[in-house]
This record gives C-alpha cells, structure tokens and sequence, in this order.
C-alpha cells in the first residue's frame, strides 16, 4: 500500500491505536509492528514475504556463525557466502533479463544470432533496500561493530520495519537494531517533530512531486517538440521531482518512526545547496552514501593511497552505486558521470568542504554562489542521464536545452513556480537556520498558520490520485 493512500492512512492508525495501547510491553509492540510490516508487504503480493523470509534466514544465520567462528579464516568464509547468496538473489531478480538482453545485443552486433532467454521477472517491491540493509548486519557483525541479536523476530522487524522497507532509508544495524531490542520511550519533542515531517512529507510527494511529473513527463516523452527553454524547464521540473518524490517518502519514513519512539537516519540533507560532488553525496540519498563508504568505497582501499587507486575506488563506488539503482544502461552512464566528476574535483582540489563556506566576505560569498550554481547544473545533467530512456535522448536534450522560448514556454514555467516555489522558500530558510526541523521551533502563532498553510495546499492543490514512488523501483 503507499503512503499517499486512505487505505495506508486507515492502516498506520490502527496499528498506532494498539501500538499505543500496549507501550508498557516492549515485547507485544515489536510483534505488533512484525505482523504490521508482514501485511504492509504482502498487500502487494504476499509471495514476495517468502523472498524477505528466505534473506532474514540467510543473514541472521550467517552473523551467529561468523560470532561462534573459532578462526579468522572461518568468519570471512562464512561472510562470502552469505554476502554471495544476497547478491545472487538480488541479481537474480534485479539484473536477468537487463544482462540476458545485453549478451543478445552484443552477440548481434558481431553476426551471431542468439535467442533471447528472458523470465519477465517482477521485481519485488525494495528489494535492494532490503537486501543492502540485511548485508550491512552481517558485514557489522563480521567487524564486530554489535553482536548479533539472537531473537530472529526481532531480527525480521529490522529488515521488515514497514516505514522504511520500501524506499529506505537503509539503517545502519548498529543504530536501528538497538532500538528495536530495547523498550522506546515516545517523547513529546519526537511527535512535534513526526508530525512535522510527515505533513512535510506528503507536501513535498502530493503537492510538489507528483504536479511536477506532469510537466517533466510532458517534455521528457515529447523532446523533440520542445524548444530550449522548454527543455530546461522540463529538466528543472524533474530535478525537483525525483527529490520531493524520494525526500518526502523518507520524511513521512521518518515522521512515521518517531510517533513510535524511533529514529531512522536523515535521508536528504538540502542536496541543492551542495558546493561540490563530495558535498552533495553528503546530503542526497545519505543512508545509500554511507553504506557505499562503508561497505564498499572503504574495503576497497577508499582515499588512503593517493592517486590512481582513489580515483578507481571512486569510479567503481559510483558505477555500482548507478548500477544499484536499477537494471539500464542510462543507470550506469549516471553512475560514471558522478564518478568522472568527484574525480575532476579531486584533481582540481575543488572537493574541499567548509564549516562556513559563506565567511570571508563578499568575495567570498559570490564564490560560494558560483560553487553552488555549477554543482546545481552538473546535477541537472545528472538527472537527464537518469531520467533518459535512451542514449539519444541525452544527446539531444543536453544540446538543445537553452532559452529559445515557445508559446507553450510561459505556462510550463507557471507550473514549475508555483509548485516549486514554496519548496525552496522552506529550504532557504531551513538552510540559512541549519536545521532540518526549524519549522518546528518556530512560535505557536508562526508554526500553526505554516502547517495550515501546508494543509490547505496538499487538499486544494495536492494529487489525490495515488502515484507510485519513483523509487519503489529500485
């Protein structure tokens, strides 16, 4: 079920009602939220909890053999294998047909004719999600980071927690884990602040997002039809909807994990306001950046050896992190461009981030202004990549987007102002504050006409269809 849906909305507060009802047992609130987060999943199809069950087998299995290991030689023995058994069901269903449909192709291009083996598999709903989080465990519990859990309920509540188990945020098992063990406290700070992010969550997916797609959709399906400054708008119009798409999921994640006394990590911290690549993949997708450091960019030597080997280690990170978001070579190419890039700035010692990089003065301040600007248009040429369906279609936005305006040019930038507008006045001043939740700190009689305000917008101007998250899909 999504989170812009009755039915969701009726499910969570039923599950809040007797989450409620039973806060004094630890015990009964963790198996109520199992068989929540069993029948969240399976509402989709109940096949795919086999997937899930199979994964949490596998993992919690692996981490109480790797603790018991007598040897060094067994522990990482028996963490290859586990790590092997995850990514080949991962492949499995993620890349079949993507890598059977690329060996036909490269076959043909040479003269040789082969059938194309395909199974048309569905891909189970957050599969990557969940697959990286239950790797993360073994992985930790291999470093010896946290013991592993002996409880395998609680175990599968980890991997199946319903907020985040579709898009994320991926939790770090040395920071959810914990809380799913020990009786929660639900504080009045954290309501403030859930019911804050989940307001802001649905602004950003039913206001924002999803009236963007209709302009980003327009221009992307149609390019060829549109002038340049056409083009441009539909690039802007994208850029903010794949982060108000993601970010407002995370946020109503978020919001949803904090009336329960839970705290998953921040997803996106003001990606937009990024002065270099290094800076952005601090603040975009921060769960999926962290794990890559740590479970991929770090083991495989990270920045600890100048030169050539940072470089590879970089470009690597980034082409799997692209290849992780789905089964296309447009996938890859957004992968190797933001690797090309962290390099360049590398090399240019450009990578370099501040505490405040507005200090300095004027000078220094149009600087910064200039940094942000041009980290803004290398992400925007990152989202045509992204959102492309075919090699051409880059080519041919990326050379003609411009300014040459068309009679349609003056209703597509209404569009794309009026719904993005608002979103950048609170993120302005969530970055001039430094904080995420500042909104919630405001006065009564300044916080209560901006929620009403949000209110009024997501019942007047909000998407009452309920459109998929684009990145259910990964």
């Amino acid at each position: 079920m999504l989170f812009n849906s009755y039915v969701f909305v009726g499910f969570f507060l039923l599950v809040y009602a007797l989450y409620l009802m039973v806060q004094r047992n630890h015990r009964a609130q963790n198996a109520l939220l199992l068989i929540a987060s069993i029948w969240f999943y399976g509402y989709w199809n109940w096949w795919f909890l086999f997937l899930i069950l199979f994964t949490c087998i596998n993992d919690f299995t692996a981490a109480l053999w790797i603790n018991r290991s007598p040897s060094e030689r067994r522990r990482k023995q028996v963490l290859v294998a586990a790590i092997a058994i995850d990514l080949a069901v991962l492949g499995f269903f993620k890349y079949f047909n993507f890598f059977a449909d690329t060996a036909v192709a490269i076959l043909g291009s040479v003269g040789l004719h082969a059938d194309p083996v395909t199974l048309q598999l569905i891909l189970p709903l957050g599969i990557s999600f969940h697959t990286f989080q239950a790797m993360g465990y073994t992985i930790d519990v291999y470093r010896r980071r946290l013991e592993p859990t002996t409880h395998f309920p609680d175990f599968c509540l980890f991997i199946a927690f319903f907020p985040q188990m579709i898009a994320g945020p991926i939790s770090l098992a040395y920071n959810l884990l914990p809380q799913i063990l020990r009786p929660r406290s639900i504080k009045l700070a954290q309501v403030n602040a859930g019911l804050f992010l989940i307001l802001w969550g649905y602004f950003q997916k039913m206001v924002v997002a999803d009236n963007l797609a209709v302009v980003a959709n327009r221009v992307f399906d149609n390019y060829h039809q549109y002038a340049g400054a056409d083009l441009l708008i539909g690039v802007l119009a994208f850029t903010f909807q794949i982060f108000c798409d993601f970010a407002g999921y995370s946020d109503i994640a978020r919001g949803l994990a904090k009336l329960m006394g839970f705290d998953l990590v921040v997803n996106f911290k003001l990606p937009y306001f990024a002065i270099n690549p290094s800076d952005f993949w601090a603040r975009w997708h921060v769960s999926l950046s962290v794990w890559l450091r740590e479970h991929l960019y770090i083991p495989l030597g990270g920045n600890r050896v100048a030169g050539w080997p940072t470089y590879r280690n970089l470009m690597l990170t980034m082409i799997l992190g692209g290849l992780w978001h789905g089964a296309s070579w447009n996938f890859v190419i957004w992968g190797f461009f933001h690797g090309a890039i962290l390099v360049v700035y590398r090399l240019l010692r450009w990578d370099r981030n501040y505490a405040n990089p507005w200090a300095g003065g004027p000078g220094a301040s149009l600087v910064t202004l200039l940094k942000m600007s041009l980290m803004f248009c290398l992400t925007m040429v990152g989202w045509v990549i992204f959102r492309a369906r075919s090699v051409d279609q880059i080519g041919y936005i990326l050379s003609h987007v411009g300014f040459a305006a068309s009679p349609e040019t003056a209703a597509l930038g209404y569009d794309l102002l009026f719904y993005a507008g608002p979103l950048l006045l609170v993120q302005l001043f969530q970055y001039l504050r430094r904080d995420l939740l500042v909104l919630t700190k405001l006065p009564t009689l300044a916080r209560v006409p901006v929620y009403a305000w949000m209110v009024m917008w997501i019942v007047i101007f909000g998407v009452r269809e309920s459109t998929e998250f684009i990145y259910f899909q990964f």
